[in-house]
């Protein structure tokens, strides 16, 4: 089961970081369909929110197809993302290179954005070229 921590001083609406806490469970494979999230009530408790809070963060996931709401039972996974699973040795390594960073006395938001712009750098568009081999007319 997942647990949603709160970080207040995100900037980031507290509903938004459930929304995305749950969308890197399920891309990680810790909540795979059929496991059941945590009640409102469970989510309060732990994080001490408002409830209306958590409705609002499983009524966006719900709208985005990722989990259902079964009246009287909870609320469940249908689908999961991505396939990076947790024991993915791509994590150790990923983790070596964090201790790393850490230890040449990055800031966690150094490594964020230093992270991010590699990301960007990766996964941006290949944009394609074509030269044209006939001479323009005008």
């Amino acid at each position: 089961m997942v647990e949603y921590r709160i970080d207040r001083r995100s900037g980031v609406a507290t509903y938004l970081q459930i929304v995305q806490q749950t969308r890197q469970a399920l891309r990680l494979g810790l909540l795979e369909p059929g496991d059941k999230l945590p009640t409102a009530r469970e989510v309060v408790e732990a994080t001490a929110i408002n409830p209306n809070t958590v409705l609002k963060a499983y009524r966006e996931l719900e709208r985005e197809g990722l989990v259902e709401a079964r009246r009287g039972l909870g609320t469940f996974v249908r689908k999961s993302l991505g396939s990076a699973p947790a024991d993915s040795p791509l994590r150790g390594e990923l983790a070596e290179w964090t201790a790393r960073a850490r230890a040449a006395g990055l800031e966690r938001d150094d490594v964020a954005a230093l992270f991010g712009a590699v990301l960007e750098e990766q996964f941006a568009p290949v944009e394609t070229h074509t030269t044209s081999t006939q001479g323009d007319s005008a």
